[in-house]
């Protein structure tokens, strides 16, 4: 009997060989409602299954479950999400900028550290928004954040400075 997570693993590798599409597809009608089940489960291992697997199917059409993923109350749950979002956003900075007030709060005051590094590295997939650079910028020199996060946050600052052109600078 394969899990959801095999099964998930199984359609990250189809994806990433490319030309297995119509495999791919199969995969998610099959998977599909045990995912959706997993995503509202009472056990947060669960749920950070579910999340994860959502990005591994390469699942575009779950952005709304994925979001309720971003505020979920487990950290492992939002980091599945998150991770998520990020693979999805690598060709789409659509994905980034539907959820990018939730990532912005996520970055400025979740309470695990680790939730905060991943929003920052998914803000590097969306459009180089002002608001978003400002927000980095202070992030990446605020000496009462650790250096990993500070780090995180001057890096993607810098690279969507660079994307916005003159426009990002100010």
């Amino acid at each position: 009997m394969t899990t959801l997570a095999e099964a998930a693993a199984q359609a990250d590798d189809l994806a990433k060989q490319g030309g297995a599409e119509r495999q791919l597809a199969d995969l998610r009608t099959q998977w599909g409602d045990e995912l959706e089940a997993a995503a509202r489960s009472r056990d947060f291992r669960e749920r950070a299954v579910a999340y994860r697997a959502i990005g591994q199917f390469r699942f575009r059409q779950k952005i709304e479950l994925l979001r309720r993923g971003l505020e979920d109350e487990s950290p492992a749950a939002r980091g599945s999400a998150l991770l998520s979002l990020e693979l999805l956003s690598r060709d789409s900075p659509g994905f980034i900028n539907a959820v990018r007030p939730l990532l912005h709060e996520l970055v400025n005051s979740d309470p695990n550290e680790a939730v905060r590094r991943l929003a920052v590295v998914c803000l590097r997939h969306g459009s180089p928004q002002r608001e978003t650079i400002a927000l980095l910028s202070a992030l990446g020199e605020d000496d009462e954040q650790s250096r990993e996060l500070r780090q995180a946050a001057s890096k993607v600052s810098d690279e969507l400075r660079k994307r916005a052109g003159p426009r990002g600078r100010s």
